[in-house]
């Protein structure tokens, strides 16, 4: 399969004020198109080829960096657009997800203290997750194009990170960043909709 760069599912100035038109703008069209272009031309003529994403994704880490960098970062991407909505974010969670929320990660509160942890606490580049590994919630942070995918637990949430996520908007101000994602922006529609797939 060879990968496209999606449509974004809102328009590029609905998530304001939390993030911005620019930033879209550049994210979107630039960042996960360069993804695109440069793991479909690494995909070519490897044993990859005709795989799907999440085939790739796996095969590639720690075997073809180049073309994981990629293809993991596509695969990121694809969900991020989807992991945010206008008027999203907040405490009203689908019922299943909250109460394993509240089971497996002490509520509501405590998961979003320790989300936000997470991404503030990751070095340089990466995403921090909402992961389920094992039939239970995990809270994790990968560096790169990492996600939760190859260390063997379905992603359900993930906010990236990398500095062009948001340093139009918040600069350094990293935990602003996270802040605003998880009370403004996160569609928990869609990741119930993964949670109940995982």
């Amino acid at each position: 399969m060879t990968f496209t760069l999606p449509n974004l599912p809102y328009a590029y100035d609905a998530l304001q004020p939390y993030m911005s038109k620019e930033t879209l703008e550049y994210h979107h069209d630039k960042h996960h198109q360069a993804y695109v272009t440069n793991g479909n031309n690494l995909l070519k003529g490897t044993e990859f080829e005709g795989k799907s994403l999440e085939d790739i994704v796996k095969g590639s880490f720690g075997k073809n960096a180049a073309l994981f960098n990629n293809a993991g970062q596509h695969y990121n991407h694809l969900h991020f657009w989807k992991w945010m909505k206008p008027n999203g974010g907040g405490e009203k969670l689908p019922g299943k997800l909250e109460a394993k929320i509240k089971s497996d990660l002490g509520g509501y509160a405590k998961f979003k203290d320790d989300f936000i942890a997470a991404g503030v606490g990751q070095f340089g580049s990466g995403w921090c997750w909402l992961a389920v590994k094992g039939g239970k919630l995990e809270i994790m942070k990968s560096a790169n194009g990492e996600s939760p995918l190859v260390h063997g637990a379905t992603p359900i949430l993930g906010c990236d990170v990398w500095e062009h996520s948001y340093y139009i908007d918040y600069r350094n101000r990293r935990p602003d960043y996270l802040k605003a994602f998880v009370e403004n922006l996160v569609n928990w529609e869609y990741v119930d909709e993964l949670f109940s797939k995982a």
